[in-house]
């Protein structure tokens, strides 16, 4: 994948009082598998041709899925999604993904 910004991208915030802690899971959980790097309160990995961000907010996680053609961002959407909403299950979390502006302001502000 180049430099450029991504043709898709797709964001869900999740609201929770563990941001970090559910974070922290899915990257150790994820980390079996995956190569995470972090800066800051937000870690990234290459899924296939795409991007996945967990990004640690106050009181929220967002998830972030980019790339360049719908079938690499689903598969970022659902290792991300299905885990985190397995590991928060009794607390209810649900992840729910919107499309963002083709600009790809993929950061949480």
């Amino acid at each position: 994948m180049t430099r450029s910004t991504p043709a898709i991208t797709r964001r869900a915030v999740v609201v929770t009082d563990a941001p970090a802690r559910y974070a922290k899971q899915l990257i150790a959980h994820l980390g079996r598998k995956l190569q995470f790097t972090t800066e800051g309160a937000t870690s990234t990995t290459a899924i296939g041709d795409a991007t996945g961000r967990v990004i640690v907010g106050d009181g929220v996680l967002t998830l972030v899925a980019a790339g360049g053609d719908e079938q690499a961002v689903a598969r970022v959407e659902h290792v991300l999604g299905s885990h985190l909403e397995r590991f928060g299950q009794r607390a209810g979390l649900t992840v729910t993904w919107k499309r963002m502006p083709s600009d790809g302001d993929i950061h949480a502000d």
